[in-house]
């Protein structure tokens, strides 16, 4: 069984997929508590839900694309059983995880979002750098950067593990700390191979649960 927060069909709202119509799989329960996070009700909560059961709400909502999320889905050791399922149903599934955890047994199905932590997240000292090995070139590492530090943290880390030749590589700002518009400005001045995004779920509903 996985403790789930909610099920939902909407926009996707990040990573190359943004703009894909896409159901969400939201686990509860998350080790980490990121200064800037923007579903701390994920924390704790949710309801158990066998396998089958969470496969089999997915399929009523009609939508060919999956994303697992939290908190931090691979908290739950049965996630990776989920992720499985939902493959073998012939879904196209990714998982959006914070890097902390490794990933080890994660489907080689499932395209992997993973979020490495910026030191304006409190959360640096969590990274699992060990999980970089592992990306393959479907998969993304995002950073969300609060400030000019962490930009030049997080170009830092491009340049120095070559994630750019090896994955996407994506760059937020947090909504409301770093204006976009600047953050912007900094990846074409410095010319970075990366895909800049905001949050297209936040633009279009704002703080709403279940979008």
């Amino acid at each position: 069984m996985v403790r789930v927060s909610e099920i939902f069909a909407s926009i996707q709202g990040e990573s190359s997929r943004m703009g894909l119509p896409t159901t969400f799989v939201r686990l509860s329960g998350c080790p980490l508590r990121c200064r800037w996070c923007d579903t701390p009700y994920a924390f704790t909560g949710g309801e158990q839900w066998e396998i089958e059961e969470v496969v089999q709400r997915v399929s009523e909502l009609g939508l060919p694309r999956v994303c697992v999320t939290g908190g931090e889905p691979l908290a739950q050791r049965e996630c990776l059983r989920l992720l499985e399922a939902l493959c073998e149903r012939g879904f196209e599934v990714s998982l959006e995880t914070s890097g902390a955890l490794p990933l080890i047994g994660v489907d080689e199905r499932v395209a992997v979002v993973m979020d490495l932590k910026a030191p304006g997240s409190g959360e640096e000292k969590r990274n699992n750098w060990e999980n970089l090995q592992r990306l393959r070139e479907r998969d993304e590492v995002k950073f969300v950067l609060a400030d000019r530090h962490d930009y030049e943290w997080a170009r830092a880390v491009v340049a120095r593990e070559r994630l750019a030749e090896r994955c996407g590589v994506l760059f937020s700002p947090v909504t409301g700390v770093l204006p976009a518009a600047t953050l912007a400005e900094w990846i074409v001045n410095d010319r970075l191979p990366v895909r800049f995004q905001v949050q297209l779920h936040r633009v279009l509903w704002g703080e709403m649960r279940g979008r």
